[in-house]
């Protein structure tokens, strides 16, 4: 019974919602484990999980080592299973109510300097069908700050290689600028090797793997990693780096955060911000080390 609620559950959000295949594979997740958690300790039935048993789970992930974010987004997972649960009547109260989440500090992200991000982008190499297209991916990305899911989720026709734009964005959408750089990388994997990779001629996505079909996102993480072991670049470097990077780089040379927000795809400002602090912390940083009475 338990389980038929988390799949409800998740067939709602999907149908609801409108949430990504990632971000309702999250929810799923929680619930699944706090699930798991309340079977562990004889709770089969969901209305006899009260705000104790709650905050006792919340308590233990702490236990386990579960970082602050982690159980933070697991309690806003369950708060909105509860919701779900109460607004189709299957619980007469919601246990989450008046719970508040652990306080999680807003890392500022990590980014690459100009100079990094051209001795990454100068990794792959135009030899190979492989080559081709991994040049374009990240020279795409970087070239517009798209999320990787979105890059993943481009078909051909996303392209604008005459105009010099790309479309993107399932949940938010928006046309993103191409520079002349990714422009012609991009022109040369579709002319040079996505046609010899693709398997059938209807294919849609834009990049694909060896086998012909739509490249995935563990498949990219698995290319970044390569070139990041290659440029022999020490930082941490996350599919999201280049994203973080673009934005960065932009803020500095003068672009203003509202622009910023649009090409990114944020609904909130707040989180373009964040790269305002970064600015901030790099200016702070140079005047230390630079300034004789710092």
């Amino acid at each position: 019974m338990l389980g038929e609620y988390r799949e409800n559950f998740i067939t709602y959000l999907d149908a609801e919602k409108h949430l990504t295949s990632n971000t309702l594979s999250s929810y799923r997740r929680d619930v699944e484990a706090y699930m798991n958690y309340l079977t562990e300790h004889g709770i089969t039935d969901i209305c006899a999980a009260n705000k104790t048993v709650v905050l006792t789970y919340l308590l233990d992930l702490q236990k386990k080592g579960r970082a602050t974010a982690t159980i933070s987004r697991c309690l806003a997972s369950i708060r909105s299973f509860y919701d779900y649960l109460s607004r189709t009547g299957l619980v007469a109260s919601d246990p989450t109510l008046g719970l508040e989440s652990p306080k999680v500090e807003k890392k500022l992200p990590q980014i690459l300097s100009a100079d990094e991000v051209d001795i990454l982008l100068d990794q792959p190499k135009c030899v190979d069908l492989k080559g081709y297209r991994d040049k374009a991916m990240l020279e795409l990305l970087y070239a517009t700050g798209i999320r990787v899911s979105e890059l993943i989720e481009l078909n051909l026709d996303d392209i604008n290689a005459a105009m010099g734009f790309v479309h993107c964005g399932s949940t938010r959408e928006r046309i993103i600028p191409l520079g002349s750089i990714a422009v012609r990388a991009i022109a040369d994997y579709i002319a040079k090797a996505r046609d010899m990779m693709v398997k059938k001629t209807d294919e849609p996505a834009l990049f694909v793997n060896c086998n012909g079909k739509r490249l995935t996102r563990q498949g990219f993480w698995k290319i970044i990693k390569k070139y990041k072991a290659q440029a022999g670049i020490a930082k941490e470097l996350t599919p999201h780096t280049l994203r973080h990077s673009f934005a960065a780089h932009l803020l500095e040379n003068g672009a203003d955060l509202k622009s910023i927000q649009e090409m990114l795809g944020h609904s909130d400002i707040s989180s373009t911000q964040v790269y305002a602090r970064l600015m901030k912390n790099k200016i702070k940083e140079v005047y230390q080390k630079a300034h004789p009475r710092a």
